[in-house]
């Protein structure tokens, strides 16, 4: 039976705590010439411009032995009116599975509910998974553990985070987010990971919230589609900002975090990025390493 990758919740924390297993060993170099989905083919399907997740799935895809098929969607029979159900049944006879990175997350549904081969959302407005996975293990590299690590988020209430309280939900980490008011992840996100983890907060203060992290993490302030509303988030969210007194607040062996692209001076500054405490380029590596894992796990 075919699985899918559309939300952190898709797998079980049993499942996740073997893929950050997975991914440790295939960083180590653990089965580095084993060619585990050799003859395979793994469409990457994007509306959205990509740096990390194009070049580590593509990446990933080579080093597990199959090939990656990059497709443009503006270059597909959709811009012409077919719909998404016939597109992922077709797919579907062509490929193994297929990375889509898009808009809105019920393009995802539909050409998960219609396709027979496995899909991993490679980013909606919705949610990032991959990214989490990637998030959660630099943050056991770093600390040793997950549960009762205490990690805060600054900054928008966004797909970024909402995966994360997923993660965090399933992971037992201790998340606090500080969000303006209005700009809070999705409400039924919440209630669903309180359900499971109730050492999940949303608070409006910033730095109420640094107080005492193990792990800061924030996100840009203006996600892609959100463009014209620049300058209006810019005053929204000037206070929402990891920087030298933000992160003074947290513990001193406090790790800094950022999914990437930076919008230096915004939402973090120069100081904090290009700091020791830094991880975020170990975080950008960690994609392909748990990417892999994950492309091991659902295709077969």
């Amino acid at each position: 039976m075919k699985r899918d990758f559309l939300r952190v919740k898709d797998l079980k924390k049993e499942e996740i705590e073997r893929l950050l297993e997975r991914a440790s060993e295939l960083k180590a170099g653990k089965d580095a010439s084993a060619c585990p989905l050799i003859g395979k083919s793994i469409g990457l399907m994007f509306d959205k411009t990509s740096t990390r997740t194009r070049i580590s799935f593509q990446t990933g895809i080579y080093q597990l032995g199959a090939q990656a098929i990059y497709i443009n969607t503006k270059e597909l029979q959709l811009g012409r009116g077919e719909t998404i159900e016939d597109t992922a049944r077709t797919l579907s006879r062509y490929l193994h599975g297929i990375v889509i990175r898009t808009f809105a997350h019920s393009t995802v549904e539909t050409l998960a509910r219609y396709s027979s081969i496995p899909i991993i959302n490679g980013l909606t407005d919705s949610h990032h998974p991959c990214q989490a996975l990637a998030d959660i293990f630099t943050i056991l590299e770093k600390k040793g553990k997950l549960e009762g690590i205490k990690l805060t988020y600054i900054g928008d209430g966004n797909n970024v985070a909402n995966s994360l309280v997923e993660a965090s939900a399933l992971m037992g980490i201790h998340l606090t987010l500080a969000c303006p008011k209005g700009y809070e992840p999705d409400s039924m996100v919440m209630e669903e990971a309180l359900s499971l983890n109730p050492e999940i907060k949303i608070v409006h203060d910033p730095e109420e919230a640094a107080k005492g992290a193990d792990v800061l993490y924030t996100d840009v302030w203006i996600s892609m589609g959100q463009e014209r509303e620049i300058e209006r988030r810019r005053q929204i969210f000037r206070n929402y900002q990891i920087n030298r007194h933000i992160l003074s607040l947290a513990k001193p062996d406090a790790i800094v975090m950022h999914c990437l692209p930076a919008h230096r001076g915004e939402e973090i500054t120069d100081d904090v990025i290009d700091s020791e405490q830094s991880v975020v380029f170990d975080q950008a590596e960690n994609r392909l390493h748990t990417q892999k894992a994950l492309l091991e796990m659902l295709i077969k």
